[in-house]
C-alpha cells in the first residue's frame, strides 16, 4: 500500500499564535477526549512522523480505527498540525531568553504583529501577572540578544519595559527518550 500522507505543517485549523477566539472567531466547546485519543496525542507529540501502523498497535486500535480518529482531532483543531523540535544550540541559535514586557493597555494585538516580525522570535504569550507579554527568542549569541531587545524590543512604542532571562539549560519534556531521533523524511504522518 502507499504511503498515504494525513496532514503536513500547518494543514490543521486554527489560528496561528493565538487562543480561540483571539482571531474575532468565537471560542469552541472543548470536545471530550476518551484515553485512547489522550493516548494518541500523547504519541504523536512524542513523534509526530510516527505511522498510523505504529500508532494503532500502540493504542491497540485497529488502522482504521487511529485514522479515523487522527483526522476527527484534525478536523476538530485539537491537533493543529505537526511540525519538528529544534536544537537550537546546534541549528547555531545558541543564547536563548525570556523576555517580559509591560506594554500599553490595550495594545496586545498591535504589539503581538510586531513581536512576530522578529528575528528569533519562538513563542508570544499574553499573560497576568506583574509583566503583560512573555517572549521566547532563540538568537546566534549574547550579542545579538542584546541588540534584540535594546534595539528592535524597547523601539515598539507601546512596550514600557522589558527584562530578560538567560536560559542556561533547558529540558524538552516531550522528547521521546535518548538519542537522535528519525532524520529526513516528510514531516507528516503516513500510513505505512
Amino acid at each position: 500500500m502507499p504511503d498515504e500522507q494525513m496532514a503536513g505543517p500547518g494543514s490543521a485549523p486554527g489560528s496561528p499564535g493565538g487562543a480561540p477566539g483571539a482571531s474575532g472567531v468565537p471560542p469552541v466547546t472543548p470536545r471530550p477526549l476518551d484515553p485512547i485519543d489522550r493516548s494518541i496525542m500523547r504519541l504523536l507529540q512524542a513523534d509526530g512522523r510516527a505511522s498510523i501502523r505504529s500508532v494503532a498497535e500502540q493504542v491497540h486500535v485497529s488502522r482504521a480505527n487511529a485514522y479515523a480518529r487522527i483526522n476527527r482531532l484534525i478536523d476538530d483543531g485539537v491537533i493543529r498540525g505537526f511540525t519538528a523540535r529544534v536544537n537550537h544550540e546546534r541549528a547555531g541559535q545558541g543564547a536563548s531568553a525570556y523576555i517580559t514586557l509591560k506594554i500599553v493597555q490595550n495594545s496586545w494585538r498591535t504589539v503581538r504583529e510586531q513581536l512576530r516580525e522578529l528575528p528569533g522570535a519562538a513563542h508570544i504569550a499574553l499573560v497576568s501577572g506583574d509583566f503583560d507579554v512573555l517572549l521566547l527568542v532563540h538568537t546566534p549569541d549574547n550579542r545579538t540578544l542584546r541588540e534584540l531587545v535594546l534595539t528592535r524590543l524597547q523601539a515598539i512604542p507601546e512596550v514600557l519595559s522589558t527584562r530578560t532571562l538567560l536560559v542556561f539549560e533547558e529540558t524538552d519534556l516531550l522528547d521521546a527518550g535518548p538519542g537522535p531521533g528519525p532524520v529526513g523524511g516528510s514531516p507528516a504522518l503516513t500510513e505505512e
